[in-house]
Protein backbone atom coordinates (compact mmCIF):
# COMPACT_ATOMS: atom_id res chain seq x y z
CA UNK A 1 0.00 0.00 0.00
CA UNK A 2 1.11 3.40 -0.98
CA UNK A 3 1.30 6.44 1.46
CA UNK A 4 1.24 9.71 0.66
CA UNK A 5 2.28 12.61 3.27
CA UNK A 6 0.09 15.92 2.64
CA UNK A 7 2.12 19.13 3.87
CA UNK A 8 0.22 22.17 4.82
CA UNK A 9 2.48 25.18 4.58
CA UNK A 10 2.31 27.85 7.41
CA UNK A 11 1.02 30.99 6.71
CA UNK A 12 3.91 33.00 8.48
CA UNK A 13 1.87 36.73 7.24
CA UNK A 14 -0.96 35.98 9.68
CA UNK A 15 -1.51 36.81 13.23
CA UNK A 16 -3.19 33.99 14.00
CA UNK A 17 -2.88 31.14 11.54
CA UNK A 18 -5.43 28.63 13.28
CA UNK A 19 -8.21 29.78 11.95
CA UNK A 20 -9.50 28.34 8.82
CA UNK A 21 -8.38 24.66 8.21
CA UNK A 22 -7.35 23.78 4.74
CA UNK A 23 -10.18 22.00 3.05
CA UNK A 24 -8.17 21.42 -0.66
CA UNK A 25 -5.62 18.91 1.24
CA UNK A 26 -8.06 17.38 3.28
CA UNK A 27 -10.54 16.59 -0.16
CA UNK A 28 -7.43 14.73 -1.00
CA UNK A 29 -6.59 12.80 1.57
CA UNK A 30 -10.53 11.87 1.64
CA UNK A 31 -9.81 10.67 -2.02
CA UNK A 32 -6.64 8.74 -1.25
CA UNK A 33 -8.43 7.39 1.83
CA UNK A 34 -11.56 5.67 -0.38
CA UNK A 35 -8.55 4.24 -2.55
CA UNK A 36 -7.11 2.37 0.15
CA UNK A 37 -3.83 4.30 0.40
CA UNK A 38 -2.04 5.45 3.48
CA UNK A 39 -2.30 8.93 4.09
CA UNK A 40 -0.57 11.51 6.75
CA UNK A 41 -1.25 14.70 7.04
CA UNK A 42 1.31 17.34 8.56
CA UNK A 43 -0.12 20.51 9.77
CA UNK A 44 2.21 23.47 9.94
CA UNK A 45 0.00 25.97 10.58
CA UNK A 46 1.30 28.46 13.09
CA UNK A 47 5.19 26.99 13.53
CA UNK A 48 8.17 29.27 13.20
CA UNK A 49 10.41 26.24 13.34
CA UNK A 50 8.70 23.96 10.57
CA UNK A 51 11.47 22.89 8.38
CA UNK A 52 12.56 21.84 11.60
CA UNK A 53 9.41 19.55 12.18
CA UNK A 54 9.62 18.47 8.68
CA UNK A 55 12.56 17.00 9.28
CA UNK A 56 11.62 15.07 12.62
CA UNK A 57 8.95 13.62 10.82
CA UNK A 58 10.57 12.99 7.66
CA UNK A 59 13.41 11.10 9.53
CA UNK A 60 10.48 8.40 10.65
CA UNK A 61 7.50 8.52 8.02
CA UNK A 62 6.34 5.99 5.93
CA UNK A 63 5.35 8.01 3.07
CA UNK A 64 6.68 7.27 -0.46
CA UNK A 65 5.41 10.39 -1.56
CA UNK A 66 5.07 13.87 -0.10
CA UNK A 67 2.58 16.25 -1.21
CA UNK A 68 2.08 19.86 -0.60
CA UNK A 69 -0.67 22.71 -1.43
CA UNK A 70 0.71 26.04 -1.54
CA UNK A 71 -1.36 29.84 -2.22
CA UNK A 72 0.96 32.06 -3.34
CA UNK A 73 1.91 33.75 0.18
CA UNK A 74 2.72 30.42 1.30
CA UNK A 75 5.68 29.77 -1.57
CA UNK A 76 8.66 30.94 0.58
CA UNK A 77 7.89 28.75 3.59
CA UNK A 78 7.03 25.80 0.84
CA UNK A 79 10.47 26.26 -0.69
CA UNK A 80 11.97 25.67 2.98
CA UNK A 81 9.97 22.63 3.29
CA UNK A 82 11.05 20.81 -0.25
CA UNK A 83 14.83 21.47 1.16
CA UNK A 84 14.32 20.09 4.44
CA UNK A 85 12.49 16.97 2.74
CA UNK A 86 15.47 16.78 0.07
CA UNK A 87 17.87 17.38 3.02
CA UNK A 88 17.11 14.06 4.89
CA UNK A 89 15.45 12.12 2.22
CA UNK A 90 16.53 13.59 -1.65
CA UNK A 91 14.75 10.25 -3.15
CA UNK A 92 11.21 11.09 -1.65
CA UNK A 93 8.72 12.04 -4.50
CA UNK A 94 7.45 15.75 -3.84
CA UNK A 95 4.29 16.71 -5.65
CA UNK A 96 2.91 20.86 -5.55
CA UNK A 97 0.01 21.61 -5.78
CA UNK A 98 -2.70 24.11 -4.92
CA UNK A 99 -3.55 27.66 -5.73
CA UNK A 100 -0.55 28.64 -6.81
CA UNK A 101 0.95 26.21 -8.92
CA UNK A 102 -2.69 26.43 -10.40
CA UNK A 103 -2.52 30.13 -11.50
CA UNK A 104 1.21 30.10 -12.63
CA UNK A 105 0.23 27.09 -15.23
CA UNK A 106 -3.00 28.75 -16.27
CA UNK A 107 -1.11 32.28 -16.79
CA UNK A 108 1.71 30.30 -18.59
CA UNK A 109 -0.65 28.44 -21.21
CA UNK A 110 -1.98 31.50 -22.25
CA UNK A 111 1.89 32.74 -22.86
CA UNK A 112 2.03 29.38 -24.63
CA UNK A 113 -0.88 29.75 -26.79
CA UNK A 114 0.44 34.05 -27.37
CA UNK A 115 3.47 32.26 -28.57
CA UNK A 116 5.54 34.46 -25.60
CA UNK A 117 7.95 33.32 -23.16
CA UNK A 118 7.43 35.91 -20.34
CA UNK A 119 7.41 35.85 -16.57
CA UNK A 120 4.96 32.58 -15.84
CA UNK A 121 6.91 30.99 -18.63
CA UNK A 122 10.21 31.36 -15.55
CA UNK A 123 7.74 31.36 -12.83
CA UNK A 124 6.30 27.57 -13.88
CA UNK A 125 10.33 26.78 -14.77
CA UNK A 126 10.92 27.94 -11.32
CA UNK A 127 8.64 25.36 -9.93
CA UNK A 128 9.41 22.54 -11.67
CA UNK A 129 12.70 22.87 -10.42
CA UNK A 130 11.69 22.76 -6.95
CA UNK A 131 9.44 19.32 -6.80
CA UNK A 132 9.43 16.30 -8.99
CA UNK A 133 5.75 17.02 -10.32
CA UNK A 134 3.22 20.11 -10.22
CA UNK A 135 -0.16 19.54 -10.23
CA UNK A 136 -2.43 22.17 -11.25
CA UNK A 137 -6.33 22.37 -11.25
CA UNK A 138 -8.01 20.00 -9.19
CA UNK A 139 -6.46 17.58 -6.74
CA UNK A 140 -9.04 14.75 -6.22
CA UNK A 141 -7.83 12.33 -8.93
CA UNK A 142 -4.75 14.26 -10.31
CA UNK A 143 -3.20 12.81 -6.65
CA UNK A 144 -3.03 9.52 -8.16
CA UNK A 145 -1.66 10.56 -11.55
CA UNK A 146 1.13 12.66 -10.17
CA UNK A 147 1.99 9.75 -7.66
CA UNK A 148 2.83 7.37 -11.01
CA UNK A 149 6.17 6.36 -11.33
CA UNK A 150 6.24 7.82 -15.08
CA UNK A 151 4.10 11.36 -13.79
CA UNK A 152 4.74 14.51 -16.32
CA UNK A 153 6.36 16.99 -15.21
CA UNK A 154 3.23 18.74 -14.77
CA UNK A 155 -0.10 17.07 -14.30
CA UNK A 156 -2.80 19.38 -15.54
CA UNK A 157 -6.17 19.15 -14.66
CA UNK A 158 -7.17 22.31 -15.04
CA UNK A 159 -8.78 21.41 -18.34
CA UNK A 160 -11.99 20.84 -18.69
CA UNK A 161 -11.60 18.22 -21.63
CA UNK A 162 -9.12 16.61 -18.75
CA UNK A 163 -10.49 13.56 -16.96
CA UNK A 164 -8.59 14.93 -13.89
CA UNK A 165 -11.19 17.68 -13.75
CA UNK A 166 -14.38 16.79 -11.39
CA UNK A 167 -17.54 17.53 -12.74
CA UNK A 168 -20.48 18.64 -10.66
CA UNK A 169 -21.45 14.66 -9.73
CA UNK A 170 -17.83 13.83 -9.37
CA UNK A 171 -17.89 16.67 -6.76
CA UNK A 172 -21.06 15.52 -5.27
CA UNK A 173 -20.14 11.91 -5.10
CA UNK A 174 -16.27 12.62 -3.72
CA UNK A 175 -15.90 11.97 0.20
CA UNK A 176 -16.08 15.23 2.48
CA UNK A 177 -12.75 16.64 3.64
CA UNK A 178 -10.73 14.15 5.96
CA UNK A 179 -10.80 16.52 8.92
CA UNK A 180 -9.99 13.64 11.77
CA UNK A 181 -6.60 13.69 10.01
CA UNK A 182 -5.92 16.92 11.23
CA UNK A 183 -6.08 18.85 15.24
CA UNK A 184 -9.52 20.52 14.62
CA UNK A 185 -9.74 21.42 18.25
CA UNK A 186 -6.53 23.46 17.55
CA UNK A 187 -8.82 25.61 15.36
CA UNK A 188 -10.26 28.78 16.82
CA UNK A 189 -12.66 30.50 14.84
CA UNK A 190 -16.16 32.17 16.05
CA UNK A 191 -19.45 33.80 14.67
CA UNK A 192 -21.08 35.81 16.68
CA UNK A 193 -19.91 33.89 19.87
CA UNK A 194 -20.30 30.33 18.00
CA UNK A 195 -17.80 27.58 17.74
CA UNK A 196 -17.59 27.59 13.94
CA UNK A 197 -15.48 25.91 11.37
CA UNK A 198 -15.52 26.61 7.73
CA UNK A 199 -16.78 24.30 4.49
CA UNK A 200 -16.96 24.76 0.70
CA UNK A 201 -20.55 24.16 -1.15
CA UNK A 202 -19.46 25.07 -4.38
CA UNK A 203 -16.26 26.02 -6.83
CA UNK A 204 -15.74 28.99 -8.75
CA UNK A 205 -16.15 32.68 -9.64
CA UNK A 206 -17.47 33.19 -13.08
CA UNK A 207 -17.02 36.71 -12.91
CA UNK A 208 -13.69 38.33 -14.51
CA UNK A 209 -12.57 41.18 -12.02
CA UNK A 210 -9.18 42.42 -13.18
CA UNK A 211 -7.30 41.67 -9.65
CA UNK A 212 -8.39 38.56 -9.16
CA UNK A 213 -6.13 35.30 -9.86
CA UNK A 214 -7.79 32.74 -11.91
CA UNK A 215 -9.82 34.06 -14.73
CA UNK A 216 -7.78 32.10 -17.26
CA UNK A 217 -8.50 28.63 -14.65
CA UNK A 218 -11.00 26.60 -15.72
CA UNK A 219 -10.65 24.97 -12.01
CA UNK A 220 -11.18 28.86 -10.40
CA UNK A 221 -13.58 30.05 -13.12
CA UNK A 222 -16.40 27.66 -13.81
CA UNK A 223 -19.15 27.05 -10.94
CA UNK A 224 -19.62 23.49 -9.89
CA UNK A 225 -22.14 22.96 -7.50
CA UNK A 226 -23.23 20.12 -4.90
CA UNK A 227 -26.88 19.48 -4.63
CA UNK A 228 -28.59 21.34 -1.14
CA UNK A 229 -28.96 17.68 0.33
CA UNK A 230 -25.33 16.94 0.27
CA UNK A 231 -24.04 20.36 1.36
CA UNK A 232 -26.39 19.75 4.45
CA UNK A 233 -25.47 16.17 5.21
CA UNK A 234 -21.47 17.52 5.31
CA UNK A 235 -22.62 20.55 8.03
CA UNK A 236 -24.97 18.10 10.14
CA UNK A 237 -22.12 14.99 9.63
CA UNK A 238 -19.60 17.79 11.31
CA UNK A 239 -22.09 19.17 14.16
CA UNK A 240 -22.26 15.86 15.53
CA UNK A 241 -18.68 14.56 14.99
CA UNK A 242 -17.16 18.08 16.54
CA UNK A 243 -20.45 19.57 17.66
CA UNK A 244 -19.60 23.16 15.55
CA UNK A 245 -22.64 25.26 15.24
CA UNK A 246 -21.14 27.81 13.40
CA UNK A 247 -20.10 27.33 9.54
CA UNK A 248 -18.16 29.98 7.48
CA UNK A 249 -18.82 29.19 3.58
CA UNK A 250 -16.04 29.85 1.89
CA UNK A 251 -17.69 29.81 -1.58
CA UNK A 252 -16.48 32.70 -4.23
CA UNK A 253 -20.22 34.21 -3.95
CA UNK A 254 -22.92 32.00 -2.04
CA UNK A 255 -25.57 33.85 -5.03
CA UNK A 256 -24.40 32.81 -7.81
CA UNK A 257 -26.13 29.71 -6.95
CA UNK A 258 -29.64 29.95 -8.45
CA UNK A 259 -30.58 27.31 -5.77
CA UNK A 260 -29.19 29.40 -3.33
CA UNK A 261 -32.67 29.70 -1.17
CA UNK A 262 -33.49 26.15 -1.37
CA UNK A 263 -30.26 25.74 0.17
CA UNK A 264 -30.98 27.84 2.94
CA UNK A 265 -34.32 26.67 3.72
CA UNK A 266 -32.68 23.13 3.98
CA UNK A 267 -30.21 24.36 6.47
CA UNK A 268 -33.19 25.85 8.55
CA UNK A 269 -35.53 22.80 8.44
CA UNK A 270 -32.27 20.86 9.74
CA UNK A 271 -31.38 22.80 12.53
CA UNK A 272 -34.87 22.54 13.33
CA UNK A 273 -34.43 18.64 13.13
CA UNK A 274 -31.93 19.00 15.47
CA UNK A 275 -33.45 21.35 17.82
CA UNK A 276 -30.70 23.73 17.27
CA UNK A 277 -29.57 27.00 16.19
CA UNK A 278 -26.51 27.74 13.90
CA UNK A 279 -24.52 30.76 13.13
CA UNK A 280 -23.57 31.21 9.41
CA UNK A 281 -21.18 33.36 7.55
CA UNK A 282 -20.05 33.48 3.75
CA UNK A 283 -19.49 35.90 0.89
CA UNK A 284 -22.31 37.12 -1.61
CA UNK A 285 -21.82 39.47 -5.11
CA UNK A 286 -23.96 42.77 -4.06
CA UNK A 287 -25.89 42.89 -7.56
CA UNK A 288 -27.11 39.51 -7.32
CA UNK A 289 -28.50 40.33 -3.86
CA UNK A 290 -32.23 40.36 -3.48
CA UNK A 291 -34.14 40.45 -0.25
CA UNK A 292 -35.63 37.08 -1.16
CA UNK A 293 -32.18 35.80 -0.73
CA UNK A 294 -31.35 37.82 2.47
CA UNK A 295 -34.32 36.68 4.50
CA UNK A 296 -33.91 33.22 3.60
CA UNK A 297 -30.20 33.95 4.92
CA UNK A 298 -31.24 35.10 7.91
CA UNK A 299 -33.84 32.35 8.72
CA UNK A 300 -30.73 29.99 7.96
CA UNK A 301 -28.53 31.31 10.69
CA UNK A 302 -26.52 34.31 8.55
CA UNK A 303 -26.09 37.17 10.99
CA UNK A 304 -23.19 38.39 8.97
CA UNK A 305 -22.06 38.59 5.16
CA UNK A 306 -19.02 39.77 3.54
CA UNK A 307 -19.29 41.81 0.29
CA UNK A 308 -15.95 42.29 -1.82
CA UNK A 309 -17.42 45.95 -2.50
CA UNK A 310 -14.05 46.91 -3.68
CA UNK A 311 -14.08 50.42 -4.26
CA UNK A 312 -16.46 53.30 -3.97
CA UNK A 313 -15.31 55.59 -6.97
CA UNK A 314 -16.94 54.52 -10.08
CA UNK A 315 -13.69 55.25 -12.27
CA UNK A 316 -12.23 52.19 -9.97
CA UNK A 317 -14.93 49.72 -10.05
CA UNK A 318 -15.13 50.37 -13.65
CA UNK A 319 -11.55 49.44 -14.31
CA UNK A 320 -11.65 46.27 -12.08
CA UNK A 321 -14.24 45.05 -14.50
CA UNK A 322 -16.33 44.73 -11.25
CA UNK A 323 -19.83 44.44 -12.71
CA UNK A 324 -21.52 46.31 -9.77
CA UNK A 325 -21.72 50.19 -9.86
CA UNK A 326 -21.65 52.12 -6.46
CA UNK A 327 -25.39 52.05 -6.55
CA UNK A 328 -26.03 48.42 -6.75
CA UNK A 329 -23.51 48.04 -3.63
CA UNK A 330 -25.20 50.64 -2.05
CA UNK A 331 -28.29 48.64 -2.34
CA UNK A 332 -26.80 45.48 -1.41
CA UNK A 333 -26.18 47.39 2.35
CA UNK A 334 -30.01 48.44 2.38
CA UNK A 335 -30.93 45.00 2.03
CA UNK A 336 -28.33 43.51 4.55
CA UNK A 337 -29.62 46.54 7.01
CA UNK A 338 -33.14 45.74 6.69
CA UNK A 339 -32.97 41.91 6.73
CA UNK A 340 -30.81 42.43 10.18
CA UNK A 341 -27.63 41.17 8.40
CA UNK A 342 -24.39 42.59 9.31
CA UNK A 343 -21.99 43.21 6.52
CA UNK A 344 -18.27 42.94 6.70
CA UNK A 345 -16.77 45.39 3.42
CA UNK A 346 -13.80 43.97 1.60
CA UNK A 347 -12.38 47.27 0.35
CA UNK A 348 -8.99 47.65 -1.94
CA UNK A 349 -6.70 50.13 -2.79
CA UNK A 350 -4.30 50.44 -5.81
CA UNK A 351 -6.10 49.94 -8.83
CA UNK A 352 -5.22 51.38 -12.00
CA UNK A 353 -6.19 55.12 -11.89
CA UNK A 354 -6.00 54.91 -8.25
CA UNK A 355 -5.65 58.33 -6.97
CA UNK A 356 -6.05 60.83 -3.83
CA UNK A 357 -9.43 61.41 -5.08
CA UNK A 358 -10.47 57.58 -5.49
CA UNK A 359 -9.27 56.94 -2.57
CA UNK A 360 -11.38 59.52 -1.07
CA UNK A 361 -14.89 58.20 -2.51
CA UNK A 362 -13.74 54.98 -0.84
CA UNK A 363 -13.49 56.27 2.22
CA UNK A 364 -16.97 58.39 1.83
CA UNK A 365 -18.66 55.39 0.56
CA UNK A 366 -17.75 53.86 3.36
CA UNK A 367 -18.70 56.58 5.61
CA UNK A 368 -22.18 56.98 3.76
CA UNK A 369 -23.22 53.16 4.11
CA UNK A 370 -21.65 52.62 7.87
CA UNK A 371 -21.22 49.20 7.35
CA UNK A 372 -20.52 46.61 10.83
CA UNK A 373 -16.53 46.05 9.74
CA UNK A 374 -14.43 46.50 6.50
CA UNK A 375 -11.31 46.15 5.91
CA UNK A 376 -9.01 47.70 3.20
CA UNK A 377 -6.60 46.03 1.47
CA UNK A 378 -3.51 46.74 -0.98
CA UNK A 379 -3.70 45.07 -4.75
CA UNK A 380 -1.21 42.74 -5.58
CA UNK A 381 -1.06 41.16 -9.40
CA UNK A 382 -1.14 37.02 -9.10
CA UNK A 383 -0.52 35.10 -11.92
CA UNK A 384 -3.41 34.20 -13.42
CA UNK A 385 -5.18 37.49 -12.79
CA UNK A 386 -5.38 40.02 -16.02
CA UNK A 387 -3.15 42.62 -13.97
CA UNK A 388 -0.40 40.41 -13.86
CA UNK A 389 -1.29 38.32 -17.16
CA UNK A 390 -1.72 41.24 -19.15
CA UNK A 391 0.73 43.37 -18.26
CA UNK A 392 3.97 44.36 -20.38
CA UNK A 393 7.17 44.75 -18.91
CA UNK A 394 8.48 48.78 -19.47
CA UNK A 395 11.81 50.19 -17.80
CA UNK A 396 12.15 47.13 -15.22
CA UNK A 397 8.40 47.40 -14.09
CA UNK A 398 5.09 45.39 -15.14
CA UNK A 399 2.28 47.55 -16.38
CA UNK A 400 -1.00 46.70 -16.86
CA UNK A 401 -3.33 49.54 -19.00
CA UNK A 402 -6.88 49.58 -18.90
CA UNK A 403 -9.31 50.30 -21.90
CA UNK A 404 -9.12 54.01 -20.58
CA UNK A 405 -5.21 54.04 -20.52
CA UNK A 406 -5.27 54.25 -16.69
CA UNK A 407 -2.12 52.34 -16.21
CA UNK A 408 -0.81 50.18 -12.70
CA UNK A 409 2.89 49.79 -12.43
CA UNK A 410 3.53 46.87 -10.77
CA UNK A 411 7.46 46.48 -8.79
CA UNK A 412 8.60 42.56 -9.54
CA UNK A 413 7.93 39.83 -6.78
CA UNK A 414 9.51 36.90 -6.34
CA UNK A 415 7.14 34.82 -5.26
CA UNK A 416 8.93 31.72 -3.57
CA UNK A 417 11.38 34.61 -1.45
CA UNK A 418 8.67 37.42 -0.36
CA UNK A 419 5.15 37.18 1.34
CA UNK A 420 5.39 40.95 1.79
CA UNK A 421 2.83 42.36 0.09
CA UNK A 422 0.55 39.70 2.39
CA UNK A 423 1.13 41.74 5.23
CA UNK A 424 -1.99 43.36 7.46
CA UNK A 425 0.08 43.14 10.85
CA UNK A 426 -0.65 46.60 12.85
CA UNK A 427 3.14 46.90 13.91
CA UNK A 428 4.82 46.06 10.58
CA UNK A 429 2.27 48.06 8.71
CA UNK A 430 1.26 47.11 5.02
CA UNK A 431 3.83 47.30 1.62
CA UNK A 432 2.91 48.10 -2.12
CA UNK A 433 4.46 46.49 -4.62
CA UNK A 434 2.10 48.83 -7.17
CA UNK A 435 1.73 52.18 -8.36
CA UNK A 436 -0.39 54.89 -10.15
CA UNK A 437 -0.05 57.76 -12.20
CA UNK A 438 -1.02 59.09 -9.53
CA UNK A 439 0.31 57.29 -6.26
CA UNK A 440 3.50 56.03 -5.50
CA UNK A 441 3.65 52.82 -3.37
CA UNK A 442 4.36 54.69 -0.21
CA UNK A 443 1.34 57.34 -0.68
CA UNK A 444 -0.75 54.14 -1.63
CA UNK A 445 0.08 52.76 2.11
CA UNK A 446 -0.15 56.39 3.60
CA UNK A 447 -3.55 56.58 2.05
CA UNK A 448 -4.91 53.20 3.20
CA UNK A 449 -3.74 53.53 6.66
CA UNK A 450 -5.27 57.23 6.72
CA UNK A 451 -9.22 55.07 5.84
CA UNK A 452 -8.30 52.48 8.24
CA UNK A 453 -7.96 55.09 10.97
CA UNK A 454 -10.53 57.44 9.68
CA UNK A 455 -13.74 55.63 8.62
CA UNK A 456 -12.75 53.09 12.14
CA UNK A 457 -12.73 56.07 14.28
CA UNK A 458 -15.93 57.87 12.84
CA UNK A 459 -18.06 54.54 12.60
CA UNK A 460 -16.81 53.34 16.05
CA UNK A 461 -15.47 50.00 14.65
CA UNK A 462 -12.66 48.90 16.48
CA UNK A 463 -9.64 47.34 15.15
CA UNK A 464 -9.53 44.02 14.96
CA UNK A 465 -5.99 42.54 16.71
CA UNK A 466 -6.72 39.48 14.35
CA UNK A 467 -7.31 41.14 11.11
CA UNK A 468 -4.65 39.26 9.16
CA UNK A 469 -5.94 36.66 9.88
CA UNK A 470 -9.07 37.37 7.90
CA UNK A 471 -7.26 38.00 5.02
CA UNK A 472 -8.45 35.20 3.80
CA UNK A 473 -11.66 36.71 3.58
CA UNK A 474 -10.80 38.94 0.70
CA UNK A 475 -10.35 33.80 -1.31
CA UNK A 476 2.77 31.85 13.28
CA UNK A 477 8.46 26.15 17.60
CA UNK A 478 8.95 23.45 19.25
CA UNK A 479 11.75 21.19 18.66
CA UNK A 480 9.06 18.39 18.97
CA UNK A 481 5.57 17.91 17.35
CA UNK A 482 2.70 18.05 19.51
CA UNK A 483 1.21 14.72 19.53
CA UNK A 484 -1.94 16.12 17.65
CA UNK A 485 -0.31 18.25 15.45
CA UNK A 486 0.48 15.12 12.91
CA UNK A 487 -2.22 12.45 11.88
CA UNK A 488 -2.43 9.76 9.42
CA UNK A 489 -4.89 7.20 8.41
CA UNK A 490 -4.47 3.39 9.93
CA UNK A 491 -1.21 4.28 11.06
CA UNK A 492 0.16 6.38 14.48
CA UNK A 493 1.78 8.91 13.48
CA UNK A 494 3.92 11.75 16.23
CA UNK A 495 2.28 10.17 19.05
CA UNK A 496 -1.63 10.09 17.17
CA UNK A 497 -3.90 7.70 15.85
CA UNK A 498 -7.64 8.47 14.54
Amino acid sequence: MKTVCLIIPPSVFLLDERVFVNLGVLKVAASLEAAGWGVEVLDLSGYQNFPEAVQVHTRTSRADVFGISATTAQMPATREIVQAIREISPQKKIILGGPHPTLVVAAQKRERKLNISGRATAALEQLASMCDVVVAGDGEKAIFFACEENAPKVVDADDRRSELFLTNQELENTNPPARGLIDMDSYHYQIDGVRATSLIAQLGCPFGCGFCAGRLSPMLRNIRTRSSENIVEEMVSINHEYGYRGFMFYDDELNVNKDMVALMRAIKQAQQRLGQEWRLRGFIKAELFTKEQAHAMYEAGFRWILVGFESGSPRILENIKKRASREDNTRCMDIARESGLKVKALMSVGHPGESRETIAETRQWLLDVRPSDFDVTIITPYPGSPYYDEAVLEEGRWVYTCSNGDRLYQTPVNYLEEADYYKGDPDDGYVSHVATDALSPKEIVRLRDLVEREVRAALKIPFNPGAAATLYEHSMGQTRLPSRMLRSSGTAVGGSQR
